[in-house]
């Protein structure tokens, strides 16, 4: 018997690694979007530490990890953003940044088109259509 992982029963959050590959991606983008121009007035008076431990606990649970998010769902979740002027041209910025995060981490264009899938569900409840 292998060790290795079987990736065709394997879930998304084992293939990019686990926890620990999540939490690391979460801290570098992060560290991408406060840099953002585009995009960082959105996070202007927010406790990165929370949000982090927040987005950890979420992305876990959309890559088919342990489902111990517990946060408010996506669309009350970003409303006050919405109106501050969130929009499609913000969410693609955010998709931009987790993919360049991921590429920085050696990850397949496979696993980031299956991650960018998934956020891709999210934009019409994050953005309050």
């Amino acid at each position: 018997m292998s060790d290795t992982l079987n990736t065709a029963n394997a879930t998304l959050f084992e293939q990019l690694g686990g926890e620990g590959a999540v939490n690391a991606a979460v801290d570098i983008f992060y560290r991408k979007v406060l840099m953002d121009d585009r995009i960082n007035r959105f996070f202007e008076g927010v406790d990165m530490d929370k949000q982090a431990v927040k987005q950890k606990a979420f992305l876990t649970m959309a890559f088919g990890g342990p489902a111990n998010y517990s946060g408010q769902d996506m669309r009350n979740g970003h409303a006050k953003l919405v109106e501050m002027g969130l929009n499609d041209s913000h969410f693609d910025a955010v998709v931009e940044n987790l993919a360049t995060t991921l590429t920085e981490l050696g990850v397949s264009d496979a696993l980031i088109g299956q991650v960018a899938a998934i956020a891709e569900t999210t934009r019409v409840d994050v953005l309050g259509k």
